[in-house]
């Protein structure tokens, strides 16, 4: 069976899992890179990106990570996953480093704070109906590499137009958070793209 971790340090973790188990892989928590090894894809969930990174390194999982990304593992990015997988951010921290891997610039809480938190549906092409996206404290993508492919983006509204949703090979990302949609369809979409490799 396919095995797909999470990202366990911070975040959504408990919410991703139950997506994955849902889509039919084995869904594991990854905390050291030993478990880091053990599985075929990862999601990085959402949290507090320069958090991420701090716990990253001190559990000794960001090199591991940066490797198994440079090496083609499966990835998929979720709000600050995907600023933990942009090549380049603004608005961040001094210093902040990302793990990298996706030819994007990712803007740092962009859509304001977490008052300014906001639903939406968005269209899909890989989905019938649209796709309802939770978003909190969320990036968007300023800024696409020419082999990135736009999965989403903002229909009304003040950020009408925004991508909030992108694929490039193996690795997916979104501003939002699917995993707390009750929506299992983007778990659903990456299990596919693990399982098709």
């Amino acid at each position: 069976m396919t095995a797909i971790g999470v990202f366990a340090l911070q975040g959504n973790v408990r919410e991703h899992l139950a997506m994955l188990t849902e889509v039919g892989v084995d869904a594991v928590p990854v905390r050291r890179p030993a478990e880091l090894a053990r599985v075929d894809a990862l999601v990085l969930p959402g949290g507090e990106s320069t958090t991420m990174d701090k716990l990253a390194r001190s559990f000794e999982l960001f090199e591991p990570l940066q490797k198994r990304i440079a090496d083609g593992m499966p990835v998929f990015g979720t709000c600050a996953g995907m600023i933990m997988l942009a090549d380049e951010i603004t608005g961040g921290i001094s210093g902040q480093e990302t793990l990298g891997g996706l030819d994007v610039t990712v803007r740092r809480n962009a859509f304001g704070r977490q008052v300014d938190s906001f639903e939406a549906d968005l269209e899909f092409a890989a989905f019938d109906t649209p796709y309802h996206a939770v978003f909190i404290r969320a990036p968007w993508v300023e800024r696409v590499g020419q082999d990135v492919e736009v999965l989403s983006t903002v229909r009304s509204g003040p950020a009408a137009g925004r991508i909030v949703a992108v694929r490039h090979d193996r690795l997916l990302a979104t501003s939002f958070h699917p995993e707390m949609t009750g929506d299992a369809r983007l778990h659903g979409y990456f299990a596919e793209l693990v399982r098709g490799l």
